[in-house]
């Protein structure tokens, strides 16, 4: 059997590199901050503001890919406890990188019933921190922000559990809005 030696300065760039994306610091708007506005279009072609909902409660989640284990079970989750969101009288937005056309079979595929945006250059998600740059490769972090009625972050979650997070959602939203 044949070893082969990698030479330190591979190793060291390696090491870099993985305590890079091992970084958990956090940039992006925190609680009392103004959210980041943005107008992006949705799975059925429509576009969204975060402006045109002053005076509502918004979720706005970011999430990796379409149609992979983590984010199927994120949104299905947030899709089951859709009625209950909407008792709360806030409005829901998943937002990721991929395509429109990505987002309309994601949704069509799990009755997603809430409005996908696409990000497809990544800006909204970076504005947001929620943006991992891989190199090659930019995805969405699993980051989510609730919004008061007045434009400013009033809960934000960073590298959720997709199956913990629609509970944490729920909990958040009632206790917010009962103060």
């Amino acid at each position: 059997m044949q070893t082969v030696k990698t030479k330190p300065l591979t190793k060291t760039f390696l090491m870099i590199t993985l305590l890079t994306l091992l970084s958990t610091s956090y940039a992006g708007p925190k609680v009392g901050d103004k959210a980041p506005n943005f107008t992006l279009q949705d799975q059925h072609l429509d576009y969204h503001s975060l402006s045109d909902y002053i005076g509502d409660w918004v979720v706005l989640y970011f999430y990796p890919k379409d149609d992979t284990p983590g984010c199927t079970t994120q949104a299905c989750g947030i899709r089951d406890a859709q009625k209950r969101i909407i008792a709360t009288k806030a409005v829901i937005f998943g937002i990721s990188l991929d395509s429109i056309e990505s987002h309309q079979l994601f949704a069509e595929k799990y009755q997603l019933p809430f409005s996908i945006l696409s990000d497809i250059d990544g800006l909204v998600s970076e504005s947001y921190d929620s943006l991992r740059n891989l190199f090659f490769i930019k995805v969405s972090k699993r980051n989510t922000f609730i919004v008061d009625p007045y434009g400013k972050i009033a809960k934000s979650y960073t590298s959720v559990d997709p199956k913990m997070h629609t509970q944490m959602i729920l909990d958040d939203l009632i206790s917010l809005q009962s103060q």
